[in-house]
C-alpha cells in the first residue's frame, strides 16, 4: 500500500470511535475502495469518519490520483486546476500566508513523508508495539501525518488517548492531557512554543517529550528530545538549515527531502540553492541550539520595538491559573500598534491577579495594554486564530477590555 502499511496481517491498525480495524481489513479496505471516475483530485471532507479518510488517502495513493484532505468542491477545483506536476498528498490548511482568502493548499509528493518516517521513529523511540495517540482532526498536518506514521512503522492509530503509549499533541492539547489520570511514556509536540513550566511537569510525571518545529510545508525542520530544561532544537535528520538576517530578525531557511512541491492560493518562499521558508524567525541559544521565536508576520511592531505574539503568549501560559494565551496587535495611534491578549482563566482565577503576576515577568514593551478573559479560537492545527481575535477585539465583541497602562511608558 505505497509503503504505508508497516504492520503485521492481525495486528490492530486503527483505533477510532469504537471502530476497530486490524492491518489485512485494511489492506482489503483500500484494495477495494471505490473512487470517483477519471483521473482527477480526490477529496476528504472534513467530518469524515478517520478509517474512511485513512482510507480514501491510500487507495488514492495506490492508483496514483492526487488526494485532498480538508477543503470543498471550490478547493478540489483549484487543485486539479493548479497542481504542480507530481503532486500525490494535498492539504487544504489555514494559516497567515494564505493570499485570497481561501485555505491554502499544501502540496507534496508521499515520499516527502515517507522519508521522514525512520528518522521521526529512531528519535521518539516508537515501534510496532505502541499505540499513537491522534489527538486531533486529520484535516491537521500534522494528525494526519501522525497516523500515517503509525501505520508505517506497523503500530496501532487511536484516538483513545487514555490507552496510548505515545502520542503527538499541541503545547495546548498536551498541558490539558498532563492534568489529567493518564499520560503516555512519550509525547510528540509541536505547533506551537512549549511553556516551561509545562516541561517540568511533563518530567514530573515521568513523560518523555520529543520537540519539534515544522511547518505543512517544510515538514520537519528541527528537533530535541529533552527532559524540563529549555529546549534547544536542532537540525533534524537529513535537514540543512540556514539563518538569514530578515527585518526583524532572523530567519529560519531549510533544506530537505521533506519539502512540499509548493502552496495553492499562498506564499512559499524557495531560493535557487532548494532552502524554503515560511517566514518564521529563530536565534542562536547559549548552547549553539536554536530557538524558534515565532512567525515572523506575527510580529508586533509597539513605540518602534518588534515584540512576537508567540514569545508573549508562551510567558503568559505559564503564570499559575491561565488554561490558554493568544496575543494580537491592536492600531494604536501613538504607538502603532498596542500590545493586546486574551486568556482563557482555571475557574476562580482573577484576572487582576494574572496581570500582576504577568508585570514581574515581561518587560514594558511587551506587557499587553489591555487584557481580555474568555476562550481562545483556534485554528484546525490547534494555533491560536489571531485574526479572527483581532477582529472580535476591533469589532468589540469581546467587550471593553482590562486596560492596564505600563508606567512610565507611552499611552
Amino acid at each position: 500500500m505505497s509503503g504505508w502499511l508497516g504492520g503485521a496481517g492481525d495486528h490492530v491498525a486503527l483505533e477510532f470511535g469504537g471502530r476497530r480495524v486490524r492491518y489485512d481489513e485494511l489492506a482489503r479496505l483500500v484494495a477495494g475502495a471505490v473512487l470517483p471516475a477519471g483521473d482527477g483530485p480526490i477529496g476528504c471532507r472534513d467530518g469524515d469518519h478517520p478509517v474512511d479518510t485513512v482510507v480514501t488517502v491510500l487507495a488514492a495513493l495506490d492508483r496514483s490520483r492526487p488526494v485532498l484532505v480538508g477543503g470543498d468542491a471550490h478547493d478540489l477545483g483549484r487543485l486539479a486546476a493548479e497542481a504542480p506536476a507530481g503532486t500525490e498528498l494535498a492539504l487544504a490548511t489555514s494559516g497567515s500566508t494564505a493570499i485570497d482568502g481561501r485555505p491554502r493548499i499544501v502540496v507534496r509528493t508521499a515520499a516527502s513523508w515517507l522519508e521522514s518516517v525512520a528518522p521521526l521513529a529512531r528519535l521518539a523511540g516508537l515501534g510496532a508495539d505502541d499505540r499513537i495517540g491522534i489527538t486531533g482532526p486529520l484535516t491537521a498536518t500534522m494528525h494526519l501525518f501522525a497516523l500515517l506514521h503509525a501505520l508505517a512503522i506497523g503500530a496501532t492509530a487511536t484516538d483513545e488517548v487514555a490507552t496510548a503509549t505515545a502520542l503527538h499533541a499541541t503545547p495546548t492539547r498536551l498541558t490539558r492531557l498532563l492534568g489529567g489520570a493518564h499520560v503516555p511514556r512519550t509525547a510528540i509536540v509541536a505547533g506551537g512554543v512549549l511553556p516551561g513550566a509545562v516541561r517540568a511537569q511533563a518530567a514530573a510525571r515521568g513523560v518523555r517529550l520529543v520537540e519539534y518545529y515544522g511547518a505543512a510545508e517544510l515538514s520537519f525542520v528541527l528537533a530535541a528530545r529533552h527532559g524540563s530544561g529549555p529546549a534547544a532544537l536542532e537540525p533534524f535528520p537529513g535537514v540543512e538549515v540556514d539563518l538569514r538576517p530578515a527585518e526583524a530578525g532572523l530567519e529560519l531557511w531549510a533544506r530537505s527531502p521533506f519539502l512540499a512541491l509548493g502552496v495553492i492560493g499562498g506564499r512559499f518562499r524557495r531560493d535557487d540553492a532548494g532552502f524554503a521558508t515560511v517566514g518564521d524567525l529563530v536565534e542562536r541559544t547559549a548552547d549553539g541550539g536554536i530557538r524558534v521565536l515565532g512567525r515572523g508576520d506575527t510580529a508586533i511592531v509597539t513605540a518602534g520595538a518588534t515584540v512576537l505574539a508567540e514569545d508573549v503568549e508562551a510567558h503568559l501560559a505559564g503564570l499559575p491559573g491561565v488554561r490558554d494565551a493568544a496575543v494580537v496587535g491592536e492600531p494604536h495611534a501613538l504607538l502603532g500598534e498596542r500590545v493586546v491578549a486574551v486568556l482563557d482563566l482555571e475557574p476562580g482565577t482573577s484576572l487582576a491577579e494574572v496581570v500582576d503576576a504577568a508585570r514581574g515577568l515581561l518587560g514594558p514593551v511587551e506587557l499587553p495594554r489591555r487584557w481580555f478573559p474568555g476562550p481562545i479560537p483556534r485554528t484546525g492545527s490547534g494555533k491560536p486564530a489571531r485574526g479572527v481575535l483581532r477582529e472580535e477585539i476591533l469589532a468589540g465583541r469581546r467587550g471593553a477590555g482590562h486596560p492596564e497602562p505600563v508606567a512610565g511608558a507611552p499611552r
